[in-house]
């Protein structure tokens, strides 16, 4: 099939277009915070604190130095025992489970569901022992997991629900009862990370924790500061984890264009359903009808059968769409997990996952033609793939 060459360059995620509007802001951040010189610990830092905590509406924000420490450092406020054990997702970054293993607690996976790629309920409540001590809650790609049963399943068993919403900041979750609840704040802590690349990225590495509870946030805050709630007197075995003051300035810079950008994701995934959504051999992401969808990712499922990916994938890039696999190996296949002695089949949709996700560019200035062009290729690949994959004609 003959298809013309893209508009113009289309980028997975194009952060010069997304800063220039912003650029003189950004600069004079910068100028304000070197002329402070109080690089660690400074004045923006507790701003941003304040106003992403009006964003998220009202829960105590803790700033840490990246996504990481943030999962680390919710595991530390639990004071959890060595060898307890943590359900994680089967499909997730690996931090998810590092943050647990490197704190001596066992990682326990749990499979996950094939339409929103977030923890299955059913999958947790089988892994429940009387050893978990938490349950790890990850927003994958930008919506939320099921709140209301793993609030519950918490509740039931006694444990903490921890939220990895590194991906999903400003996301919202409706209850049965008819509340509304803010992605990271449900949980005894939740997470995040202002990674370049996320919805509100730094221009390095950051993360914060999120609270309802004061005395955990003070907790947390000393925690993050080698264990010292006044210099020099520690009372905690700490991390040196803290938020720099410039990355703080930046982000208080893009924090209020953060709604807007979020709607012009939404914008764009939208668009791709329409063009994509009634496509053979493509599934477009599935919509939990009680998430808002904050579109991290927009991840394809394709077909499972050797190679197709990597064709359609192909396909794609020597015609100018970039794309992504978030992620290729699951992580109790990992090298780094083989201790904890999981095989092969034991979480087949994550282990499925792996071999069919395909990520499109989503960021918030991609254009109308950009999306079109994508749509048009990803439609070309996917036919051009299922042919191929067609059984043979054989004469007599």
């Amino acid at each position: 099939m003959s298809i013309p060459a893209p508009p113009t360059p289309i980028h997975l995620l194009d952060l010069p277009a997304q800063h220039a509007p912003l650029r003189a802001e950004l600069e004079a951040a910068v100028q304000a915070c070197f002329e402070e010189a109080a690089f660690v610990q400074g004045p923006a830092v507790a701003a941003f604190a304040r106003e992403l905590a009006r964003y998220l509406g009202g829960p105590h924000v803790v700033p840490c130095a990246n996504g990481t420490d943030a999962l680390q450092l919710a595991l530390m406020s639990l004071r959890l025992p060595a060898g307890a054990e943590v359900i994680v997702p089967a499909f997730t970054y690996v931090a998810t489970l590092e943050a647990a293993a490197v704190l001596g607690l066992r990682p326990v996976p749990a499979d996950v569901l094939p339409g929103t790629f977030n923890l299955d309920p059913r999958a947790v409540a089988a892994a429940l022992t009387p050893r978990t001590r938490a349950i790890v809650a990850v927003h994958l790609f930008g919506q939320c997991a099921d709140l209301w049963a793993l609030r519950q399943l918490a509740d039931q068993h006694g444990v903490a629900l921890i939220e990895d919403n590194a991906q999903a900041l400003g996301a919202t979750f409706r209850t049965a009862g008819g509340e509304t609840w803010v992605a990271g704040t449900v949980g005894e802590v939740g997470t995040t990370s202002f990674f370049p690349s996320k919805n509100l990225g730094g221009f390095g590495d950051g993360g914060a924790l999120f609270t309802r509870d004061a005395e955990r946030a003070a907790y947390l805050r000393q925690l993050a500061n080698h264990g010292q709630s006044r210099k020099y007197h520690h009372e905690h075995v700490g991390l040196n984890s803290r938020l720099d003051t410039l990355q703080a300035a930046l982000l208080r810079v893009k924090l209020p264009h953060l709604p807007a950008w979020t709607a012009a994701r939404q914008h764009v995934a939208a668009r791709y359903d329409e063009l994509l959504g009634e496509l053979p051999g493509l599934h477009v992401p599935a919509r939990d009808p009680r998430s808002t969808h904050v579109f991290h990712q927009y991840t394809l499922t394709l077909a499972d059968a050797p190679g197709h990916r990597a064709a359609v994938q192909e396909f794609l890039r020597v015609r100018g769409v970039p794309s992504a696999v978030y992620y290729p190996l699951p992580n109790h296949l990992q090298p780094a997990y083989a201790h904890l002695g999981y095989r092969p089949g034991q979480f087949p949709v994550a282990e499925q996952l792996c071999r069919t996700v395909l990520s499109l560019p989503v960021h918030p200035t991609l254009a109308e033609e950009q999306i079109r062009y994508v749509a048009a290729v990803v439609k070309a690949a996917v036919g051009e793939s299922a042919l191929d994959l067609m059984p043979k004609q054989t004469t007599a």
